[in-house]
């Protein structure tokens, strides 16, 4: 057996070197160095809109009980939830690609699955803008006083490190959506009305409500597209769990049902109709949900969705200060 292997090499024949399905377990691939445009591509750029609508939303909340306009407070409230967004970003980044998931993703090839960033680079990076996020959340409380809101804050940035980090992130388990909803929307929406204001009117929670929706469809959009991949390595999402067509009607009502949170408050807020110019974004998004052919026809659902929340909130904004 030792002679036939020492044959084997004679004549040229070489074994294939054995390499981990981790990331953080293999030397960096080369393939060029990491641009400026890896960097910002890594940053998700078409997702951030989820995280400005809520605080445009519910500033507009905000103004619509009285004339003054705290634009300081806001910029802050603006700056914790893209800082936040980002850094959740990025340690998905590192959490999924460690994880060996985002090995055969649909979407953007990512930096620690693509092995061309060490893991623990995007991970420091991650929680750099963790960081930035806390500094000014903390500068918010400070300013007004509402020191409960450091639990709050503190409250997020867990939330934001679990969903795909730690022995068992709750974004494996089907509960995504929930978080996302409550974090991205009711969370970042009430609280940047209450820090302004120091009260809850209705609208902000309606708008609360309806920045949630986009954000959960958002997400719907995501992990329908990576739907085979997430099922092969145990992801289990809730579109893993209650499959292709359930998550497309459940996308569709995510997308609409804002719309329909809209018309009520258009009786309280005339302007608020112009927000179903925002349908011109999320139609085709809904259409490309249920006609889709191939996985990555879903980025572009994904993209239309964010524009939509984008276009919801400032509609909703110019009614609420009209």
């Amino acid at each position: 057996m030792a002679a036939s292997s020492r044959r084997k090499k004679k004549s040229g024949t070489r074994t294939r070197p054995h390499t981990s399905g981790n990331p953080a377990k293999r030397p960096a691939v080369e393939a060029g160095p990491v641009t400026v445009s890896d960097w910002i591509g890594a940053a998700r750029l078409r997702t951030l809109p989820l995280a400005v609508a809520p605080v445009v939303i519910g500033t507009g909340a905000a103004r619509s009980t009285g004339p003054e306009f705290h634009w300081v407070i806001a910029l802050a409230c603006l700056a914790v939830a893209v800082l936040l967004q980002i850094g959740v970003n990025f340690t998905n980044d590192y959490s999924d690609g460690v994880r060996g998931t985002d090995a055969h993703r649909v979407g953007p090839a990512r930096l620690t699955a693509s092995g061309r960033v060490k893991p623990r680079t995007v991970l420091i990076i991650g929680l750099v803008f963790f960081a930035l996020a806390a500094a000014v959340g903390v500068a918010i409380v400070v300013r007004t006083e509402q020191w409960w809101m450091l639990a709050v804050g503190a409250a997020c940035i867990v939330a934001a490190w679990f969903y795909t980090g730690g022995k068992r992130p709750y974004g494996y388990y089907g509960l995504g959506e929930v978080f996302v909803f409550v974090f991205f929307g009711l969370v970042a929406t009430l609280g940047t009305t209450w820090v302004q204001i120091f009260a809850l009117p209705q609208q902000a929670w309606l708008g609360a409500i309806a920045a949630g929706l986009f954000a959960c469809a958002v997400l719907l959009a995501n992990n329908l597209r990576d739907i085979e991949q997430d099922r092969a390595v145990g992801k289990r999402t809730l579109t893993v769990l209650i499959g292709r067509r359930a998550t497309q009607v459940l996308f569709t009502l995510f997308v609409l049902a804002p719309f329909g949170i809209a018309v009520f408050l258009a009786l309280l807020f005339p302007i608020a109709w112009i927000a179903l110019l925002a349908l011109l974004a999320g139609l085709p998004a809904v259409l490309i949900v249920w006609t889709y052919r191939q996985p990555r026809e879903l980025v572009t659902a994904l993209a239309l969705t964010s524009l939509t929340s984008l276009l919801y909130a400032g509609a909703l904004f110019w009614a609420f200060v009209g």
